[in-house]
């Protein structure tokens, strides 16, 4: 044990949350997924010395700033990977980003472009067909109107990657945040999830704070 950690008194679970923006809870099930180990106890509760913290704080780093799953984080954070290991989740992680960065730079560049349409209906607009038969399926159905190209199109071809879709189906059998009302991605192991990203558990925390506070002061306020 080190001079520094014999003598750090440390800060109690709802300090070292707060620190970084966080609800206790979250510290918690950041533990329980391995992100970082349980900190030493002291009368019983958890005390988090400097090392603790600074681990919490690379945890928010890779979770909550680089987006990485906790999985992929607990990787970097657990301090039990050797450094080619975690620096190959991390680049793992890079590319992955990389590849959605892709993919949502050319849905602004069409939907960009899809405001040059100076229709009120852009429904009706005379580009959509050309638009239609380069960007959708449709274009694989040689036919000159939507319904000859319908009832034409034969047996139906090998569906094509539909990234939206997939999100679509997912969010269908997907638990919903009790706060946004998003798609929660169900872990595989621990306790199943009620928030879709630490912002809604936020507010959630603070809405209960808020309701708890509003039931002391009615209750106050009571006649005897």
């Amino acid at each position: 044990m080190s001079t520094g950690s014999m003598t750090d008194p440390g800060v109690r679970i709802g300090d070292a949350a707060a620190l970084y923006g966080l609800a206790p809870s979250t510290l918690r099930w950041w533990e329980r997924q391995g992100v970082f180990a349980a900190p030493r106890l002291r009368g019983g509760q958890r005390v988090y010395r400097d090392e603790d913290l600074r681990r919490i704080g690379l945890a928010y780093l890779c979770h909550v700033t680089g987006g990485m799953p906790l999985d992929g984080a607990a990787v970097v954070t657990s301090g039990k990977a050797e450094n080619e290991v975690w620096q190959e989740t991390v680049r793992d992680e890079i590319g992955r980003l990389g590849q959605r960065i892709e993919e949502l730079r050319a849905s602004r560049d069409y939907l960009g472009h899809l405001l040059c349409c100076t229709d009120d209906d852009p429904a009706l607009c005379r580009y959509l067909d050309p638009e239609l038969v380069k960007h959708t399926p449709r274009g694989r159905v040689p036919a000159l109107g939507l319904v000859e190209a319908a009832r034409t199109r034969g047996p139906a071809p090998e569906p094509a990657r539909d990234d939206s879709a997939a999100r679509d189906a997912k969010r269908d059998e997907s638990p919903a945040c009790e706060v946004c009302g998003h798609s929660i991605t169900v872990p595989e192991r621990g306790r199943p999830r009620r928030y879709c990203s630490r912002a809604c558990r936020q507010r959630a925390y603070r809405a209960r704070r808020r309701a708890s506070r509003s039931s002391r002061y009615r209750h106050s306020r009571a006649p005897e």
